[in-house]
């Protein structure tokens, strides 16, 4: 069914028809809250709000993209349950396409090397990262995962978290930059590490 014949009969109360937003969506949303909690009943838990939500509050979607608008829920709800448990959630690493698969290795990790040597840096690089990325303030690791965790483009995170574009390309920048000042500090207590690879990582 299209999708947009799907949202008006939803918005009158046609469960068959949300169903079918539930389906096309529910991988997606998922993954979002999956990539921002890293707890997989988190997750599950924030999807089922997120959809619950929609149900209710989707006589006030007006139009434009619905995945947008599914992800801007997606992501308060596991906002929220970040500041409610008290705790920084972990951050998988692996991004995802659009359908929901994971892709090898994020952008600054991509390394067509076979090399075991090369591998085993990488996995520490990874690790070290993803602790980086912890301690990132929530504006800047929401807009951190959304671009370079799960491939959004500037465009559509704008319309995801309701800022003008020139507040994500800051934030992303102010991310991407604690992330490098973070990593040049693992450097300082980790001689292996290779520190032009660790300036050159984001």
């Amino acid at each position: 069914m299209d999708e947009l014949k799907c949202i008006e009969l939803a918005k009158n109360g046609d469960l068959f028809a949300f169903n079918e937003l539930v389906l096309n969506y529910q991988t997606t949303v998922y993954n979002l809250s999956l990539r921002i909690l890293a707890d997989n009943q988190a997750a599950e838990d924030a999807t089922q709000e997120t959809f619950i939500a929609a149900f209710r509050n989707l006589r006030q979607f007006k139009g434009g993209s619905f995945k947008s608008w599914l992800l801007r829920s997606a992501s308060n709800h596991s906002i929220d349950a970040i500041r409610k448990n008290k705790r920084r959630a972990e951050i998988a690493l692996e991004p995802i396409t659009k359908e929901g698969d994971e892709v090898d290795d994020p952008r600054w990790m991509r390394d067509d090397s076979a090399d075991p040597a090369a591998e085993f840096e990488k996995n520490e690089m990874t690790s070290l990262i993803q602790q980086c990325i912890n301690d990132l303030v929530i504006d800047q690791r929401i807009i951190l995962v959304l671009v370079d965790v799960f491939g959004l483009d500037y465009k559509e995170v704008q319309e995801v978290i309701l800022k003008p574009l020139g507040t994500v390309k800051s934030r992303l920048a102010r991310a991407r930059e604690a992330i490098k000042h973070c990593l040049l500090g693992f450097a300082e207590l980790y001689p292996e590490l290779d520190r032009h690879k660790v300036e050159k990582t984001i």
